[in-house]
């Protein structure tokens, strides 16, 4: 088996150069597990040797998120478990990063839509992620694994006691679990839990971990103390970026191409509605996403202004920052005549009264607002990432303080070759006194 798992390795090294390769991967074997001494991942009974006999195959992390989060902050969470996977396999073993289904997130509203189990291909080019770091679905990931079975759960948490004397250093130890694990165990002595909506999937131990540092520092961990073949990292959002802005970030973020279907979608909402092509914006996309480096400045955009105007729980969760609906018609209607533009793209979770107000206040606003047929086809997040390519093309954008999604259109555009003048703006509150503007990260190829 370990010749398979070193020439499932050498295809995907070569993919680098080819910009190909296959989305399923050779099944592979389960590494023995002793159920035993598997509650204590830290024991001396888990710590790799070189007297281990046995040839180790290729390696499975898998990882979850704090439930409330959203689509596009889990979007920055894969980027660090893809940096992990990176540190990993530098080391020479040989890891895979199964993607986590999408489903029943916060901002995922529509009635009578079902929005669980959405594999990764729905919303982004698998072909695109796998040139930047080996990746598969998990229902890849059950076929591969013999069954719906994760040998081991670690479920990520601060230290109880903070920072020690004020002082803040990278560190990971078993710790008691400081919340109530969200886990059971049935009656075969597996942990069922939420899983993806994967009600089958069972864990065969779940332990707390608190870690504080980088994602890299786990790697330690999953080399020398634990042996199994799958690992979970549960409330992965606890672990930092390696290299936030730096060229192992973008690298990532430059790999997260939407799906051909979606940009294709909004390409057609351009072109129809807003007088925008890719030839006269000069916003020319390479599907090769590292050919893809366009110079700052190089892009013109379609003649509309894009608008990201976060509502629902900002209002309440940043008042001084988020201005009403009056105050941001004032700020849209004063950018359309600065810049000269007689058409303006909305993307917002704003409810149905708010929205009647704004088409009064704003009666050429345009929204791409699919039927009940294309929202099933294209679920919430696929109108989120249409909604997110519309505005990442526009001559100006004006987002919302500190919301991801406005940051996802952020890189977008910074991607496309946008001058930063016209992309790193929010709206600022009514009564707001120093409105300060988001910062530029600026590519680092």
């Amino acid at each position: 088996m370990a010749h398979r798992a070193v020439h499932i390795l050498r295809l995907w090294t070569a993919s680098l150069y080819s910009c190909t390769l296959s989305v399923s991967f050779v099944l592979v074997t389960l590494v023995a597990f002793n159920a035993a001494n598997a509650d204590d991942v830290f024991s001396a009974s888990h710590t790799a040797t070189a007297s281990t006999s046995m040839a180790r195959d290729l390696r499975y992390l898998l990882y979850d998120v704090n439930p409330p989060e959203g689509f596009n902050l889990r979007r920055d969470v894969y980027i660090r478990m893809a940096s992990l996977v990176k540190t990993l396999t530098k080391d020479g073993d040989d890891w895979v990063l199964v993607l986590p289904p999408w489903g029943r997130l916060y901002h995922w509203q529509s009635p009578d839509i079902y929005q669980l189990r959405i594999p990764w291909g729905e919303f982004f080019s698998l072909t695109s992620l796998q040139v930047n770091v080996p990746v598969i679905e998990y229902e890849e990931f059950i076929a591969e694994n013999g069954g719906p079975f994760i040998d081991q759960v670690l479920v990520l948490q601060n230290y109880a006691e903070g920072w020690t004397d004020g002082k803040w250093e990278e560190k990971v130890d078993k710790r008691p679990c400081i919340e109530k694990l969200i886990y059971s165990k049935d009656k075969q002595g597996f942990y069922r839990g939420w899983f993806w909506g994967y009600e089958e999937t069972r864990a065969r131990n779940v332990t707390c971990i608190s870690a504080q540092g980088h994602a890299s520092i786990m790697a330690p961990v999953l080399q020398k103390n634990i042996t199994v073949t799958s690992v979970m990292l549960d409330r992965a959002e606890t672990l930092l970026h390696d290299h936030y802005a730096g060229k192992d970030y973008w690298d990532t973020r430059r790999s997260m191409v939407f799906a051909k279907h979606l940009r294709l979608i909004g390409d057609n909402f351009r072109a129809t509605h807003l007088n925008s092509t890719d030839i006269s914006d000069s916003t020319v996309y390479s599907e090769d996403w590292t050919r893809m480096k366009a110079k700052l400045g190089s892009a013109k955009g379609g003649p509309y202004l894009g608008v990201h105007l976060r509502r629902k729980d900002f209002i309440w969760g940043h008042r001084e920052d988020v201005p009403s609906l009056k105050g941001a018609v004032k700020k849209i209607r004063s950018l359309m005549k600065k810049h000269k533009l007689d058409k303006v793209f909305l993307a917002t979770d704003a409810d149905g009264g708010e929205l009647k107000e704004l088409k009064r206040l704003l009666p050429e606003m345009l929204r791409f607002d699919p039927s009940i047929e294309d929202l099933e086809l294209l679920k919430d997040g696929g109108v989120a990432i249409i909604d997110q390519w519309i505005c990442a093309h526009a001559r100006f954008f004006i987002g919302t303080s500190v919301s991801t999604f406005s940051f996802r259109i952020h890189e977008e555009r910074e991607i496309l070759g946008f001058d930063p003048k016209t992309t790193y703006n929010r709206f600022c509150g009514d009564s707001e006194k120093e409105c300060e503007q988001p910062t530029h990260w600026k590519i680092v190829y």
